[in-house]
Protein backbone atom coordinates (compact mmCIF):
# COMPACT_ATOMS: atom_id res chain seq x y z
CA UNK A 1 0.00 0.00 0.00
CA UNK A 2 1.25 3.10 -1.03
CA UNK A 3 0.25 5.64 1.72
CA UNK A 4 1.30 9.18 2.99
CA UNK A 5 0.90 8.49 6.96
CA UNK A 6 4.48 7.26 7.56
CA UNK A 7 5.47 11.27 6.89
CA UNK A 8 2.47 12.15 8.47
CA UNK A 9 3.79 10.22 11.30
CA UNK A 10 7.14 12.26 11.42
CA UNK A 11 5.73 15.22 10.65
CA UNK A 12 3.34 15.50 13.51
CA UNK A 13 6.27 15.55 15.86
CA UNK A 14 8.09 17.85 13.41
CA UNK A 15 5.03 20.77 13.78
CA UNK A 16 4.91 19.79 17.45
CA UNK A 17 8.64 20.97 18.18
CA UNK A 18 7.60 24.25 15.61
CA UNK A 19 4.49 24.90 18.15
CA UNK A 20 6.56 24.57 21.10
CA UNK A 21 9.00 27.19 20.30
CA UNK A 22 6.17 29.67 18.93
CA UNK A 23 4.65 29.43 21.50
CA UNK A 24 7.67 29.96 23.92
CA UNK A 25 5.90 32.97 25.87
CA UNK A 26 2.22 31.24 26.48
CA UNK A 27 3.67 28.49 28.72
CA UNK A 28 0.13 26.70 29.33
CA UNK A 29 -0.75 26.64 25.59
CA UNK A 30 2.91 25.35 24.78
CA UNK A 31 2.31 22.64 27.27
CA UNK A 32 -0.39 21.40 25.25
CA UNK A 33 0.92 20.57 22.40
CA UNK A 34 2.85 17.47 23.13
CA UNK A 35 0.28 15.41 24.79
CA UNK A 36 -1.43 15.97 21.60
CA UNK A 37 0.93 15.28 18.93
CA UNK A 38 1.45 12.38 20.67
CA UNK A 39 -1.99 11.43 20.46
CA UNK A 40 -2.30 11.93 16.82
CA UNK A 41 1.35 10.31 15.74
CA UNK A 42 -0.47 7.38 17.93
CA UNK A 43 -3.59 7.42 16.15
CA UNK A 44 -1.52 7.52 12.78
CA UNK A 45 1.07 4.29 13.72
CA UNK A 46 -2.24 2.48 14.82
CA UNK A 47 -3.90 3.31 11.60
CA UNK A 48 -1.35 1.55 9.91
CA UNK A 49 -1.41 -1.71 12.13
CA UNK A 50 -3.83 -3.87 10.18
CA UNK A 51 -2.21 -3.60 6.85
CA UNK A 52 0.88 -4.61 9.05
CA UNK A 53 -0.50 -7.68 10.68
CA UNK A 54 -2.02 -8.63 7.50
CA UNK A 55 0.82 -8.95 5.83
CA UNK A 56 1.32 -5.88 3.70
CA UNK A 57 3.55 -2.92 3.84
CA UNK A 58 3.25 0.97 3.88
CA UNK A 59 5.37 2.69 1.56
CA UNK A 60 6.28 6.06 0.59
CA UNK A 61 9.40 6.55 -2.15
CA UNK A 62 9.68 10.54 -1.37
CA UNK A 63 12.93 11.16 -3.69
CA UNK A 64 16.09 9.48 -4.91
CA UNK A 65 19.81 10.62 -3.81
CA UNK A 66 21.87 8.24 -5.47
CA UNK A 67 21.39 5.58 -8.11
CA UNK A 68 20.28 2.12 -5.81
CA UNK A 69 19.80 4.84 -2.90
CA UNK A 70 16.18 6.88 -1.74
CA UNK A 71 14.81 8.52 0.72
CA UNK A 72 12.39 6.38 1.43
CA UNK A 73 9.59 4.84 3.99
CA UNK A 74 8.48 1.30 4.57
CA UNK A 75 6.15 0.49 7.26
CA UNK A 76 6.59 -3.44 8.40
CA UNK A 77 6.60 -5.23 11.16
CA UNK A 78 9.78 -4.73 12.97
CA UNK A 79 9.01 -1.12 12.42
CA UNK A 80 5.77 -1.17 13.78
CA UNK A 81 6.93 -2.79 16.93
CA UNK A 82 9.42 0.35 17.60
CA UNK A 83 6.53 3.09 16.62
CA UNK A 84 3.90 1.44 18.45
CA UNK A 85 5.72 1.30 21.74
CA UNK A 86 7.80 4.91 21.08
CA UNK A 87 4.36 6.59 19.92
CA UNK A 88 2.03 5.35 23.09
CA UNK A 89 4.61 6.33 25.60
CA UNK A 90 5.38 9.70 24.08
CA UNK A 91 1.67 10.32 25.45
CA UNK A 92 2.08 9.54 29.01
CA UNK A 93 6.02 10.54 29.02
CA UNK A 94 4.89 14.29 27.61
CA UNK A 95 2.53 14.43 30.87
CA UNK A 96 4.80 13.28 32.84
CA UNK A 97 7.59 15.98 31.05
CA UNK A 98 5.28 18.67 32.20
CA UNK A 99 4.32 18.07 35.97
CA UNK A 100 8.42 17.31 36.51
CA UNK A 101 9.64 20.52 34.59
CA UNK A 102 6.94 22.76 36.37
CA UNK A 103 7.20 20.81 39.91
CA UNK A 104 10.93 21.86 39.51
CA UNK A 105 10.81 25.07 37.67
CA UNK A 106 13.48 23.95 35.53
CA UNK A 107 14.94 26.65 32.80
CA UNK A 108 14.45 26.21 29.47
CA UNK A 109 11.37 24.17 29.15
CA UNK A 110 10.77 25.41 25.53
CA UNK A 111 14.02 24.05 24.32
CA UNK A 112 13.14 21.21 26.48
CA UNK A 113 10.16 20.20 25.52
CA UNK A 114 10.76 21.23 21.28
CA UNK A 115 13.59 19.00 21.61
CA UNK A 116 11.67 16.18 23.24
CA UNK A 117 8.96 16.31 20.26
CA UNK A 118 11.88 16.57 17.68
CA UNK A 119 13.31 13.12 19.01
CA UNK A 120 10.18 11.66 18.35
CA UNK A 121 9.94 12.46 14.81
CA UNK A 122 12.96 11.19 14.78
CA UNK A 123 12.43 7.85 16.77
CA UNK A 124 9.37 7.59 14.35
CA UNK A 125 11.71 8.20 10.94
CA UNK A 126 13.61 5.52 11.82
CA UNK A 127 11.09 3.30 12.45
CA UNK A 128 9.84 3.42 8.80
CA UNK A 129 12.96 4.11 7.23
CA UNK A 130 13.24 1.84 3.86
CA UNK A 131 16.57 1.50 3.66
CA UNK A 132 19.87 1.99 5.67
CA UNK A 133 20.55 5.60 3.65
CA UNK A 134 17.33 6.86 5.27
CA UNK A 135 17.83 4.72 9.04
CA UNK A 136 21.01 6.53 9.23
CA UNK A 137 19.82 10.00 8.57
CA UNK A 138 17.41 9.40 11.69
CA UNK A 139 19.37 7.96 13.39
CA UNK A 140 22.05 11.36 13.35
CA UNK A 141 19.24 13.33 13.74
CA UNK A 142 18.49 11.52 17.08
CA UNK A 143 21.71 11.96 18.47
CA UNK A 144 21.80 15.66 17.20
CA UNK A 145 18.28 16.60 19.36
CA UNK A 146 18.68 14.97 22.54
CA UNK A 147 22.64 16.15 22.74
CA UNK A 148 20.36 19.50 24.48
CA UNK A 149 18.36 17.11 26.22
CA UNK A 150 21.38 15.71 28.19
CA UNK A 151 23.17 19.31 28.95
CA UNK A 152 19.93 20.56 29.69
CA UNK A 153 21.03 21.49 33.37
CA UNK A 154 23.88 23.60 31.83
CA UNK A 155 26.66 22.86 34.60
CA UNK A 156 29.77 21.31 34.54
CA UNK A 157 28.64 18.29 35.26
CA UNK A 158 25.79 18.68 32.28
CA UNK A 159 28.53 19.73 30.02
CA UNK A 160 30.40 16.65 30.70
CA UNK A 161 28.21 13.96 30.31
CA UNK A 162 26.60 15.39 27.17
CA UNK A 163 30.67 15.64 25.49
CA UNK A 164 31.13 12.13 26.49
CA UNK A 165 26.97 11.47 24.79
CA UNK A 166 27.70 12.96 21.55
CA UNK A 167 31.75 11.65 21.06
CA UNK A 168 30.72 8.18 21.66
CA UNK A 169 27.90 8.57 19.31
CA UNK A 170 29.21 10.37 16.54
CA UNK A 171 32.18 9.18 17.21
CA UNK A 172 31.26 5.65 16.47
CA UNK A 173 28.69 6.71 13.73
CA UNK A 174 30.76 8.92 11.44
CA UNK A 175 33.98 6.13 11.62
CA UNK A 176 32.76 2.27 11.72
CA UNK A 177 28.98 2.92 10.74
CA UNK A 178 29.98 5.28 7.53
CA UNK A 179 32.87 2.33 6.37
CA UNK A 180 29.83 -0.20 6.81
CA UNK A 181 27.52 1.86 4.88
CA UNK A 182 30.03 2.44 2.18
CA UNK A 183 30.87 -1.45 1.69
CA UNK A 184 27.32 -2.46 2.14
CA UNK A 185 26.75 -0.13 -0.98
CA UNK A 186 29.97 -1.38 -2.60
CA UNK A 187 29.17 -4.76 -2.42
CA UNK A 188 25.25 -5.05 -3.08
CA UNK A 189 24.82 -1.74 -5.11
CA UNK A 190 22.04 -0.71 -2.94
CA UNK A 191 21.36 0.00 1.06
CA UNK A 192 17.74 -1.16 0.50
CA UNK A 193 16.16 -3.87 3.60
CA UNK A 194 15.33 -7.13 1.75
CA UNK A 195 13.41 -10.24 3.50
CA UNK A 196 16.12 -12.51 3.74
CA UNK A 197 19.16 -10.05 3.88
CA UNK A 198 20.28 -7.80 0.88
CA UNK A 199 23.66 -9.22 1.53
CA UNK A 200 22.20 -13.03 1.05
CA UNK A 201 24.01 -14.64 -2.17
CA UNK A 202 26.30 -11.61 -3.20
CA UNK A 203 30.07 -12.42 -4.11
CA UNK A 204 32.22 -11.21 -1.39
CA UNK A 205 34.23 -12.62 1.12
CA UNK A 206 33.75 -14.48 4.67
CA UNK A 207 36.29 -11.59 6.01
CA UNK A 208 34.83 -8.79 4.44
CA UNK A 209 31.25 -9.55 5.51
CA UNK A 210 32.95 -10.01 9.28
CA UNK A 211 34.35 -6.57 9.26
CA UNK A 212 31.28 -5.48 7.70
CA UNK A 213 28.90 -6.70 10.06
CA UNK A 214 30.83 -6.12 13.30
CA UNK A 215 31.03 -2.11 11.92
CA UNK A 216 27.42 -2.17 12.04
CA UNK A 217 27.47 -4.10 15.53
CA UNK A 218 29.84 -1.08 17.35
CA UNK A 219 28.73 1.42 14.74
CA UNK A 220 25.29 1.53 16.07
CA UNK A 221 26.41 3.02 19.41
CA UNK A 222 23.02 3.74 20.84
CA UNK A 223 22.77 -0.38 21.07
CA UNK A 224 25.11 0.58 24.53
CA UNK A 225 27.19 -3.63 23.71
CA UNK A 226 29.86 -3.19 25.79
CA UNK A 227 32.36 -1.45 24.96
CA UNK A 228 30.28 1.23 23.10
CA UNK A 229 28.12 1.30 26.65
CA UNK A 230 29.85 4.40 28.30
CA UNK A 231 27.51 7.28 26.56
CA UNK A 232 24.39 5.92 28.56
CA UNK A 233 25.33 6.02 32.19
CA UNK A 234 26.91 9.48 31.42
CA UNK A 235 23.78 10.78 30.11
CA UNK A 236 22.09 10.39 33.79
CA UNK A 237 23.37 13.81 34.23
CA UNK A 238 19.78 14.65 31.99
CA UNK A 239 16.56 15.71 33.97
CA UNK A 240 14.64 11.95 35.03
CA UNK A 241 12.23 12.87 31.93
CA UNK A 242 15.11 12.45 29.27
CA UNK A 243 16.41 9.55 31.08
CA UNK A 244 13.07 8.12 30.16
CA UNK A 245 13.34 9.02 26.60
CA UNK A 246 16.87 7.82 26.50
CA UNK A 247 16.23 4.63 28.31
CA UNK A 248 12.65 3.38 27.38
CA UNK A 249 11.26 4.93 24.51
CA UNK A 250 13.36 6.60 21.75
CA UNK A 251 17.41 6.76 21.79
CA UNK A 252 18.75 2.92 22.86
CA UNK A 253 15.48 1.62 21.36
CA UNK A 254 16.77 3.04 18.04
CA UNK A 255 20.01 1.26 18.56
CA UNK A 256 18.86 -2.33 18.94
CA UNK A 257 16.29 -1.38 16.21
CA UNK A 258 19.35 -1.30 13.91
CA UNK A 259 21.01 -4.08 15.10
CA UNK A 260 18.07 -6.12 14.27
CA UNK A 261 17.56 -4.45 10.79
CA UNK A 262 21.09 -5.56 10.06
CA UNK A 263 20.65 -9.16 11.39
CA UNK A 264 17.32 -9.77 9.88
CA UNK A 265 16.92 -7.50 6.61
CA UNK A 266 20.66 -6.48 5.77
CA UNK A 267 22.78 -9.51 6.45
CA UNK A 268 19.65 -12.22 6.61
CA UNK A 269 19.67 -15.39 9.37
CA UNK A 270 21.05 -17.34 7.18
CA UNK A 271 24.34 -15.31 6.46
CA UNK A 272 24.77 -14.66 10.08
CA UNK A 273 24.51 -18.23 10.54
CA UNK A 274 26.90 -19.46 7.80
CA UNK A 275 29.79 -17.49 8.69
CA UNK A 276 28.88 -18.04 12.25
CA UNK A 277 28.77 -14.45 13.64
CA UNK A 278 25.53 -15.30 15.24
CA UNK A 279 27.45 -17.12 18.15
CA UNK A 280 30.42 -14.61 18.38
CA UNK A 281 27.53 -11.67 18.60
CA UNK A 282 26.15 -14.02 21.03
CA UNK A 283 28.97 -14.33 23.54
CA UNK A 284 30.32 -10.45 23.20
CA UNK A 285 26.25 -9.47 24.37
CA UNK A 286 26.02 -12.34 27.21
CA UNK A 287 29.40 -10.59 28.54
CA UNK A 288 27.54 -7.17 28.55
CA UNK A 289 24.32 -8.54 29.91
CA UNK A 290 26.49 -10.40 33.28
CA UNK A 291 28.80 -7.19 33.32
CA UNK A 292 26.11 -4.41 33.38
CA UNK A 293 24.77 -6.13 35.98
CA UNK A 294 27.16 -6.22 38.50
CA UNK A 295 27.72 -2.61 37.53
CA UNK A 296 23.92 -2.02 38.95
CA UNK A 297 24.78 -4.07 41.85
CA UNK A 298 27.58 -1.61 43.10
CA UNK A 299 25.61 1.68 42.23
CA UNK A 300 23.75 3.40 45.30
CA UNK A 301 22.38 6.47 42.95
CA UNK A 302 18.88 5.30 41.72
CA UNK A 303 19.25 6.76 38.34
CA UNK A 304 22.52 5.00 37.63
CA UNK A 305 21.58 1.78 38.81
CA UNK A 306 18.68 2.13 35.98
CA UNK A 307 21.19 2.82 33.94
CA UNK A 308 23.46 0.15 33.47
CA UNK A 309 20.22 -2.24 34.11
CA UNK A 310 19.68 -0.39 30.58
CA UNK A 311 22.54 -1.63 29.25
CA UNK A 312 22.05 -5.10 30.89
CA UNK A 313 18.59 -4.80 28.97
CA UNK A 314 19.39 -3.82 25.54
CA UNK A 315 21.79 -6.83 24.91
CA UNK A 316 18.83 -9.36 25.98
CA UNK A 317 17.19 -7.85 22.76
CA UNK A 318 20.24 -8.85 20.50
CA UNK A 319 20.92 -12.06 22.11
CA UNK A 320 17.49 -13.21 20.95
CA UNK A 321 17.85 -12.08 17.40
CA UNK A 322 21.56 -13.95 17.22
CA UNK A 323 20.53 -16.98 18.35
CA UNK A 324 19.01 -17.16 14.90
CA UNK A 325 16.28 -19.77 16.21
CA UNK A 326 12.51 -18.54 15.62
CA UNK A 327 11.47 -18.41 19.13
CA UNK A 328 14.33 -16.63 20.65
CA UNK A 329 14.22 -14.33 17.27
CA UNK A 330 10.42 -13.38 18.75
CA UNK A 331 11.59 -13.15 22.28
CA UNK A 332 14.18 -10.74 21.16
CA UNK A 333 12.04 -8.20 19.28
CA UNK A 334 8.54 -8.29 22.13
CA UNK A 335 11.59 -7.44 24.48
CA UNK A 336 11.86 -4.37 23.14
CA UNK A 337 8.08 -3.25 24.29
CA UNK A 338 8.59 -5.29 27.17
CA UNK A 339 11.56 -3.25 28.63
CA UNK A 340 10.41 -0.03 27.34
CA UNK A 341 7.18 -0.14 29.27
CA UNK A 342 9.11 -1.46 32.34
CA UNK A 343 12.23 0.66 32.07
CA UNK A 344 10.03 3.71 31.60
CA UNK A 345 8.13 2.75 34.87
CA UNK A 346 11.08 2.53 37.08
CA UNK A 347 12.25 6.10 35.44
CA UNK A 348 9.09 7.69 36.32
CA UNK A 349 9.20 6.66 39.89
CA UNK A 350 13.16 7.57 40.41
CA UNK A 351 11.87 11.14 39.05
CA UNK A 352 9.02 11.04 41.26
CA UNK A 353 11.13 10.17 44.48
CA UNK A 354 13.29 12.99 43.97
CA UNK A 355 10.77 15.75 42.98
CA UNK A 356 9.12 14.74 46.43
CA UNK A 357 11.93 14.16 48.61
CA UNK A 358 15.08 15.31 46.62
CA UNK A 359 16.61 12.07 47.24
CA UNK A 360 18.48 10.13 44.59
CA UNK A 361 20.27 7.71 47.02
CA UNK A 362 18.89 4.24 47.26
CA UNK A 363 20.55 3.89 50.98
CA UNK A 364 18.81 7.25 51.56
CA UNK A 365 15.67 5.97 50.71
CA UNK A 366 14.54 3.72 53.78
CA UNK A 367 10.86 3.91 54.24
CA UNK A 368 10.08 6.61 51.62
CA UNK A 369 7.73 3.66 50.32
CA UNK A 370 4.91 4.95 53.14
CA UNK A 371 4.74 7.98 51.55
CA UNK A 372 5.02 7.53 48.43
CA UNK A 373 3.04 4.10 48.22
CA UNK A 374 1.64 4.36 44.84
CA UNK A 375 4.88 5.38 43.20
CA UNK A 376 7.03 2.61 44.77
CA UNK A 377 4.51 -0.13 44.40
CA UNK A 378 4.58 1.13 40.69
CA UNK A 379 8.45 0.83 41.40
CA UNK A 380 7.58 -2.97 42.50
CA UNK A 381 5.65 -3.52 39.55
CA UNK A 382 8.22 -2.46 37.04
CA UNK A 383 11.06 -4.61 38.85
CA UNK A 384 9.47 -7.52 38.50
CA UNK A 385 8.58 -7.17 34.62
CA UNK A 386 12.45 -6.50 34.65
CA UNK A 387 13.31 -9.77 36.48
CA UNK A 388 10.76 -11.58 34.67
CA UNK A 389 7.98 -12.64 36.98
CA UNK A 390 4.73 -13.40 35.65
CA UNK A 391 2.29 -12.47 34.72
CA UNK A 392 4.27 -9.37 33.37
CA UNK A 393 5.53 -8.72 30.33
CA UNK A 394 9.26 -9.09 31.02
CA UNK A 395 8.23 -13.03 31.62
CA UNK A 396 6.82 -13.38 28.20
CA UNK A 397 9.47 -11.93 26.36
CA UNK A 398 12.17 -13.61 28.97
CA UNK A 399 10.37 -16.91 28.43
CA UNK A 400 10.98 -16.76 24.75
CA UNK A 401 14.47 -16.20 25.27
CA UNK A 402 15.02 -19.15 27.49
CA UNK A 403 12.94 -21.58 24.90
CA UNK A 404 14.40 -20.15 21.84
CA UNK A 405 18.14 -21.00 23.65
CA UNK A 406 17.36 -24.06 24.43
CA UNK A 407 15.76 -24.37 20.61
CA UNK A 408 18.83 -23.59 19.28
CA UNK A 409 20.90 -26.07 21.94
CA UNK A 410 22.80 -23.21 22.97
CA UNK A 411 22.86 -24.26 26.83
CA UNK A 412 25.63 -21.35 27.78
CA UNK A 413 23.16 -18.81 26.92
CA UNK A 414 20.18 -19.95 28.51
CA UNK A 415 22.33 -19.93 31.98
CA UNK A 416 23.44 -16.44 30.81
CA UNK A 417 19.56 -15.64 31.46
CA UNK A 418 19.01 -17.55 34.10
CA UNK A 419 22.08 -15.70 35.73
CA UNK A 420 21.11 -12.17 34.79
CA UNK A 421 17.84 -12.20 36.17
CA UNK A 422 18.80 -13.40 39.04
CA UNK A 423 21.00 -10.36 39.15
CA UNK A 424 18.18 -8.24 38.39
CA UNK A 425 16.16 -9.56 41.51
CA UNK A 426 19.50 -8.73 43.46
CA UNK A 427 19.78 -5.32 42.44
CA UNK A 428 15.62 -4.25 41.97
CA UNK A 429 14.36 -5.82 45.25
CA UNK A 430 16.29 -4.15 47.66
CA UNK A 431 14.93 -0.70 47.10
CA UNK A 432 11.41 -1.80 47.03
CA UNK A 433 11.93 -3.45 50.21
CA UNK A 434 14.09 -0.84 52.13
CA UNK A 435 11.24 1.45 50.64
CA UNK A 436 8.52 -0.18 52.52
CA UNK A 437 10.02 -2.07 55.26
CA UNK A 438 13.48 -0.31 56.01
CA UNK A 439 13.82 2.31 59.15
CA UNK A 440 13.58 5.66 58.04
CA UNK A 441 17.27 7.53 59.30
CA UNK A 442 15.08 10.97 59.97
CA UNK A 443 11.28 11.26 59.78
CA UNK A 444 10.59 12.51 55.92
CA UNK A 445 8.85 16.58 56.48
CA UNK A 446 5.24 16.40 55.48
CA UNK A 447 5.98 17.74 52.40
CA UNK A 448 7.41 14.17 51.07
CA UNK A 449 3.75 13.05 49.16
CA UNK A 450 2.76 12.08 45.71
CA UNK A 451 2.88 14.08 42.68
CA UNK A 452 -0.27 13.61 41.00
CA UNK A 453 0.72 14.52 37.86
CA UNK A 454 3.98 12.37 38.31
CA UNK A 455 2.12 9.62 40.01
CA UNK A 456 -0.56 9.10 37.28
CA UNK A 457 1.53 8.72 34.23
CA UNK A 458 3.71 6.25 36.18
CA UNK A 459 1.27 3.98 37.44
CA UNK A 460 -0.25 4.08 33.85
CA UNK A 461 2.76 2.59 32.25
CA UNK A 462 3.01 -0.10 35.56
CA UNK A 463 -0.46 -1.09 34.06
CA UNK A 464 1.26 -1.32 30.61
CA UNK A 465 3.98 -3.60 32.14
CA UNK A 466 1.32 -6.14 33.39
CA UNK A 467 -1.34 -5.45 30.09
CA UNK A 468 1.51 -6.56 27.92
CA UNK A 469 1.92 -9.62 29.85
CA UNK A 470 -1.59 -10.78 30.04
CA UNK A 471 -2.42 -9.96 26.68
CA UNK A 472 0.47 -10.17 24.89
CA UNK A 473 -0.91 -11.21 21.43
CA UNK A 474 -0.40 -7.67 19.25
CA UNK A 475 3.28 -8.19 19.71
CA UNK A 476 3.82 -11.48 19.39
CA UNK A 477 1.96 -10.75 15.93
CA UNK A 478 3.97 -8.31 15.02
CA UNK A 479 7.41 -10.27 16.17
CA UNK A 480 6.16 -13.28 14.06
CA UNK A 481 5.82 -11.74 11.34
CA UNK A 482 8.95 -10.79 11.21
CA UNK A 483 10.71 -14.00 11.59
CA UNK A 484 8.45 -15.62 9.38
Amino acid sequence: MISIRPLLAVAVAVVAALAVLLLNKRAKLRDVVSPLAAIAMFAIVASMAPTVLAGGTVDLRLFEVLPGIDFAFRVDALGMVFATVSSLLWIVASIYSIGYMRHLKEHAQTRFFACFAASLAAAAGGAFAANLFTLVIFYEVLSLVTYPLVYHHEDEEGWTGSRKYLVYLMGASKSVLLAALALTYNIAGSLDFVPGGLLAGVNASAPLLTVVYFCYLFGFAKAAVMPMHAWLPAAMVAPTPVSALLHAVAVVKMGVFCVLRVVFHVFGAGLVGGLGLGIATAYVVSFTILMASIYALTRDDLKARLAYSTVSQLSYVVLGAVLLSPVAMVGGIIHIAAHAFSKITLFFCAGSIYCASGKRNISDMAGIGRRLPWTMGAFFVGSLSMIGVPPSAGFISKWYLALGSAQAGETPFLIVLLVSSVLNAAYFLPVSYAAFFGTEAQEYPATVREIPMLTIPLVATAILSVAMGIFPDYFLALAERVVR
